[in-house]
Formats: C-alpha cells, sequence, structure tokens
C-alpha cells in the first residue's frame, strides 16, 4: 500500500513579495547599475528613512554589519563590555565579540520579554565600581515587541553610555506611538528572508547623528580615502548593499503596513483558536508598545497542556508544518562561555517552555486551521 503524500510544508517566516519588487529591478537593470551601489540604494535610504522617522539611514548588507559598524564608530573595541540582551539571536552579540569586547548577558523581564532595565541599571553599577563604565548597551526589540527605551536611556544617562537599538526583529512596531528606533543613538534592522521585509538579505542602520553615518558608510566601503588612487589610512569593510537589492527593498517598503496588519491578524486568529486551551499563553503586548508581531510565539506549561514545548514543534513537524523554539539565551550558548551573565532565569524560561509558530503573511485561513488542528488533536491525546 502506497503512503500519502505529504500535505505542503508550512514554513516558519518565508518571503512575501508585494509585486513591484520587479518594476523596481528592471529599472535598475535598464539604468545598468548592477554595481554595489546606485539611485535605488539612494532612494531606499532615503525613504526608509522617512518611514522610521530618522534623519539619516545607511544600506548595509545585513543587520549584522549595521550593528558591528555602530559599535566601532561608538569606540567600542577591545578589553571592553558591552551589556546585551540574552535573549535573542547570536547575531546581536558576535560584532561586539569581533571588536575584542566582551558581553554581559542582561536577562528579559517577563511582561515585555526584552531587556529589563533594572537589571541593567544593577549590570551598569557594577561594572562602574570596577571601572569598566561601557561605551555601548544593546538592547533587543524581540519578536518586534519595543523594549523599553525610555527606562534603559535614563538607566544609560548618568553614565553616559550610548543606546544601539537591535530593531532587526521589529520594523514597523511602535513605541509610545512611534516608529521603533527613535531616541537611540543609533538603530538597526534586518531584511534577512524570514523578516517583515526582505532584500534576501541586507541591513539598514539610522540615526539623527550625521557623524555616526558618514563615518559608518565610509568603513563599509572599504575605508577608502579621498584620493585619486586607492589609498587606505584605516582597515574597512566591504558591507554595502547592493542596488539591485535595493531594489527590492523598495518594493517591499511600499507594502509593509499591509504585512504588520497581516502579522497582527495571524496572531489574533491563534488567540481566539488556542488561547483557551490548557497550559498555553501567548506573548504579551507591552501597554507603551504596539509591536509587529513578526512572529506568534505562545508558551507551554506541559502540566496543563500534556506535553512540552518539543513534544509538540515534533508533533508538527509529522505534519510538514515549521516551528521553533524561543531563541535560546545567550548565555547559555557555548560560544559565550565564560561570559559575564546578570540574571538569566526570565530568559531560561522562555526557552524552556517558548514556541515559535509558522507566521508568514502569505499564511490562508486553511493554513491555520491546519496547524491549530495538529496543536489541539496532540492536547486531546495528552
Amino acid at each position: 500500500m502506497s503512503s500519502q503524500p505529504r500535505p505542503p510544508r508550512i514554513f516558519l517566516s518565508p518571503p512575501h513579495m508585494g509585486g513591484r519588487e520587479l518594476a523596481y529591478i528592471q529599472e535598475a537593470f535598464e539604468s545598468n547599475y548592477i554595481a554595489p551601489l546606485g539611485p535605488q540604494v539612494d532612494a531606499f535610504e532615503q525613504r526608509f528613512a522617512r518611514r522610521v522617522g530618522a534623519r539619516h539611514a545607511l544600506a548595509l548588507a545585513s543587520g549584522t554589519a549595521a550593528l558591528h559598524l555602530a559599535l566601532r564608530v561608538l569606540g567600542v573595541g577591545p578589553g571592553q563590555v558591552v551589556p546585551v540582551s540574552t535573549l535573542t539571536f547570536i547575531a546581536s552579540v558576535t560584532p561586539i565579540v569581533y571588536l575584542g569586547a566582551q558581553p554581559v548577558f542582561i536577562d528579559a523581564e517577563s511582561h515585555t520579554w526584552c531587556m529589563d532595565p533594572e537589571i541593567l541599571a544593577q549590570a551598569l553599577a557594577d561594572l562602574d565600581r570596577q571601572g569598566r563604565r561601557p561605551r555601548a548597551v544593546v538592547p533587543v526589540d524581540l519578536y518586534g515587541q519595543p523594549s523599553d527605551l525610555e527606562r534603559i536611556l535614563k538607566v544609560c544617562e548618568p553614565y553616559g553610555v550610548q543606546v544601539i537599538l537591535d530593531c532587526a526583529e521589529a520594523l514597523g512596531s511602535r513605541y509610545q506611538g512611534r516608529p521603533v528606533g527613535q531616541g537611540a543613538a543609533a538603530s538597526f534592522y534586518s531584511f534577512n528572508g524570514n523578516k517583515i521585509i526582505t532584500t534576501s538579505g541586507g541591513g539598514m542602520l539610522v540615526s539623527d547623528d550625521q557623524d555616526l553615518i558618514d563615518q559608518a558608510r565610509f568603513l563599509s566601503q572599504q575605508a577608502r580615502d579621498d584620493a585619486p588612487h586607492y589609498e587606505h589610512s584605516t582597515l574597512g569593510y566591504n558591507y554595502r548593499m547592493s542596488n539591485v537589492l535595493a531594489a527590492i527593498g523598495l518594493g517591499q517598503l511600499e507594502v509593509l503596513d499591509q504585512r504588520v496588519a497581516a502579522k497582527r491578524r495571524i496572531f489574533q486568529y491563534y488567540r481566539q483558536a488556542l488561547g483557551s486551551l490548557p497550559g498555553i499563553t501567548f506573548m504579551p503586548e507591552a501597554d507603551f508598545a504596539r509591536g509587529n508581531r513578526w512572529l506568534t510565539v505562545m508558551l507551554i506549561d506541559p502540566g496543563q497542556f500534556g506535553a512540552d514545548r518539543e513534544e509538540l514543534r515534533l508533533a508538527l513537524e509529522e505534519h510538514n508544518i515549521e516551528s521553533r523554539p524561543v531563541w535560546k539565551p545567550m548565555h547559555l550558548q557555548p560560544a559565550f562561555a565564560g561570559c559575564p551573565v546578570q540574571g538569566g532565569a526570565v530568559a531560561e524560561r522562555l526557552f524552556d517552555r517558548g514556541l515559535c509558530l509558522p507566521s508568514g503573511t502569505a499564511l490562508s485561513d486553511a493554513d491555520l486551521e491546519r496547524i491549530c488542528a495538529v496543536i489541539m488533536e496532540r492536547h486531546r491525546r495528552a
């Protein structure tokens, strides 16, 4: 007897084109600006800056590159420390290590899942007593949930510590009624293939500080000095976004509001369908924020639900549905063994119980019904 064919794969957060990307790409081809820079890059930077309410923007090869440049421009280097959210993807941390500095991991607060300002305050006080005052701190807007930037800035201000806000997952979110990223010394965003808009790969660094962006732009283009020949007085990087990828970004940026609305609709669908199941709760939304709900994330209490996070993930995988645990805290990662951590219990609990559900903006109601049916069936069989 032949086995039944597997149903189509449901991915966690696949790209979703808006329709005008090809037109912008065609413009790039017709102008022959296929080399790294060109009018599409310029336009993408300008439109993006307006969209997030920043004075200046720099299109780059990745969000990781954006953080690396911001840290370097702010003077982070060997022997220094940089407090950073522990509950995050590794790219929020690796640029700190690239520069020879040491991350100091800060726990999350339970009502936002983002960096806890009170724990950050204790960490900064401890570091100051040790004579190790940081130049920068990196909070992360997790899964589209804005950090409480006002509290973080208030904590950092007495020490003169600059805030570089990781908005990689939060484009389209709002903090206190305004786009995320405003108020930090610099903020950065990701256009990786799984983000709310994508250029296939890429990132954007934004700031109201023109000098910061100018220095980052210089470093991103191999730090070539102003000379008719190739003259280099310092080392830079090959970090610029290509003109063709910026063309994709122009098309994607036009549909950002639609993507945010779709992500939030998907979250509401899951919450309505699954929220009454015992042991199931969803990522909260802070009263100061309106997140983009980049990924819908739920917590599973195995004693009440009848299965733990991993058992549920495997049940979904059996039906060809991709899901993923919440980010494993950075202080638990072997790559950062020995790095200091403040707190950690909240992040560890969220990792232990958190599961990210498929949240692609092209999901149909039939797809969502299929996902929820597997979860409800796994509970019934418990």
